[in-house]
């Protein structure tokens, strides 16, 4: 392979790394996010006047 098809790969793979690793922490705080939404859907319903 020549250096610059190495360069590509690497870029590549590193992209793909930290997809995967945001897409892991998405996941591990998505219940959290969704029920923070909520409360603070339902406060602001409480709060209305």
């Amino acid at each position: 392979m020549s250096e610059k098809s190495k360069a590509i790969v690497k870029s590549v793979a590193g992209s793909a790394a930290v997809l995967l690793i945001g897409l892991v922490l998405l996941r591990a705080f998505f219940g959290w996010i969704v029920l923070a939404v909520i409360i603070w859907a339902g406060w602001k319903v409480l709060n209305r006047k």
